[in-house]
């Protein structure tokens, strides 16, 4: 399976669809778009990052989803984040540089691209909002982006899943991916919900995550959307 292709696509698509908004073109005719436009999904509409957030979500969170152009860079956002915790935390011998997916070769970084987007899927879920027709107009979504029955099986089996912050932490096998999946978490997530604050929470407690390693990815999630 080829996840970081479509997970780039995934962060990719709400600009794609703004830039289209900005040029006058239209989704008028368009399923997906219909159903977010008609309760005002802004630049997400019509995308699967706008039917994972949900219209409200997308409504308030779409601009900072749209600052993540593809999985390396927030990747690269992880990485700041992590180094930044190691410096200030950490007096010991210097540390190896950060494995974080944008500095590793091709296969890991499938690897990571594949929990990363798990994560991200399990963020959505945590209001519950990801019913049956939602469900279905995202795997009509995702089929658009790539043709690999695989992947698309995969993906409508984690949406499939009940929420569980256990399973996904598991995944985690550095505190590098840990960070990752963290921050992908936090950007698909209303910190202002308290369903999702508390599936946030929890996460991070079964990541193991240091506090201190948690604000600073909160630090470098702003810092990249301001």
């Amino acid at each position: 399976m080829n996840t970081r292709s479509l997970m780039d696509k995934l962060l990719q698509s709400g600009q794609q669809f703004l830039d289209k908004q900005n040029n006058g073109s239209s989704s008028g005719d368009n399923k997906i778009g219909q159903f977010l436009t008609g309760a005002g999904g802004g630049a997400l509409a019509g995308t699967a990052v706008g039917l994972l957030l949900g219209n409200k979500k997308a409504r308030k969170m779409g601009g900072s989803v749209l600052k993540y152009g593809g999985v390396a860079a927030l990747g690269a956002v992880a990485f700041k984040a992590y180094q930044n915790w190691q410096q200030n935390n950490l007096q010991t011998a210097p540390q190896a540089t950060p494995q974080t997916i944008d500095k590793l070769p091709a296969a890991e970084a499938e690897r990571h691209s594949q929990v990363i987007l798990q994560a991200m899927i399990g963020a959505a879920k945590a209001d519950g909002h990801i019913d049956d027709q939602e469900r279905l107009l995202i795997d009509q979504q995702i089929a658009e982006y790539t043709d690999d029955s695989e992947l698309q099986k995969w993906i409508d089996s984690e949406l499939k899943k009940p929420v569980n912050p256990v399973e996904i932490a598991r995944l985690a096998s550095t505190q590098e991916m840990a960070a990752e999946m963290y921050l992908a978490s936090l950007i698909m997530i209303d910190e202002d919900s308290f369903m999702e604050k508390a599936y946030l929470d929890e996460l991070a407690r079964q990541l193991n995550l240091d506090e201190a390693l948690k604000a600073e990815i909160h630090q470098a999630k702003n810092n990249a959307v301001s």
